[in-house]
């Protein structure tokens, strides 16, 4: 049997990290831990904060589709979409080879692709980045700010990332979230927050004008440095989309589980 140590961490150190996220959001939020399903949805309109998962680890093809049918059914019951977040590796072989089909019976679709990683990483060297001063986010503005760069790198409408992060506490004061600025305009940003004895890096986002200068992976470092000064932790996880996936090994990260994100079919 292959080590699924790191692919189970990824998958916990989610569940974690998105109960605090969708708390912070909604205290009256729906965060169950079902046989099989953990549920982290805060029913708003910024979809990353709805978010089913499945925890089993070697569900075969008969208990894989029944936990997306079981899924498909918590998503449809709420107002806003959302995403069910499936780390492959957890699957046997032969489910892995069926998630899709099996995803199609159970009313989901592909919607992106990502992949787990982590790593013992730090301490890092203090970033620094030519065109770029940092800046901690502590106010309103900072935060506002923050969020429409996530919404615009990821294609959401700016209200709907907004309806996710404005008011938080969370972000303004536990979070090490940081915002990369060229000429006092942000282009970039990153947060990580403590999660049981790791840092988890959270919505790294760059201006999609403004890419492929080492924004990303710049401010990305000063959340880690940062994070690791305030905590002394040393170890670090993540879920990479594919276009940030090549930028994490530079600083240490190493790939475990892919991942599938589904939504319901249209």
């Amino acid at each position: 049997m292959p080590d699924r140590t790191e692919s189970i961490e990824s998958m916990e150190q989610l569940a974690l990290v998105w109960r605090a996220m969708v708390l912070d959001r909604d205290p009256a939020a729906d965060v169950r831990d079902l046989p099989g399903i953990a549920v982290r949805w805060a029913d708003c309109r910024f979809a990353f904060w709805n978010c089913v998962t499945l925890t089993e680890v070697d569900a075969d093809p008969a208990l894989l589709g029944e936990r997306l049918r079981q899924a498909a059914d918590i998503m449809r019951a709420k107002r806003h979409p959302g995403f069910l977040w499936l780390f492959e590796d957890l699957l046997d072989t032969e489910a892995r080879a069926q998630v899709r089909a099996e995803a199609e019976k159970a009313g989901l679709e592909y919607a992106f692709p990502g992949t787990g990683m982590a790593g013992d990483l730090l301490p890092l060297p203090e970033p620094a980045h030519p065109e770029l001063t940092f800046v901690r986010v502590t106010t309103d503005d900072q935060l506002r700010a923050y969020v429409d760069l996530n919404s615009r790198a990821y294609g959401f409408p700016l209200e709907d990332g907004r309806d996710g992060l404005l008011g938080s506490t969370l972000w303004k004061n536990q979070a090490h979230a940081y915002l990369g600025l060229r000429d006092g305009v942000p282009v970039s940003c990153a947060a990580t927050v403590e999660a049981d004895g790791r840092l988890f890096v959270v919505l790294v986002a760059t201006a999609p004008e403004w890419e492929r200068r080492g924004y990303g992976e710049a401010v990305t470092r000063k959340a880690l440095y940062e994070g690791a000064r305030a905590t002394g932790l040393t170890r670090a996880t993540l879920h990479a989309t594919a276009a940030g996936a090549p930028v994490y090994p530079r600083i240490g990260f190493r790939p475990n589980s892919p991942m599938g994100f589904y939504s319901l079919k249209q």
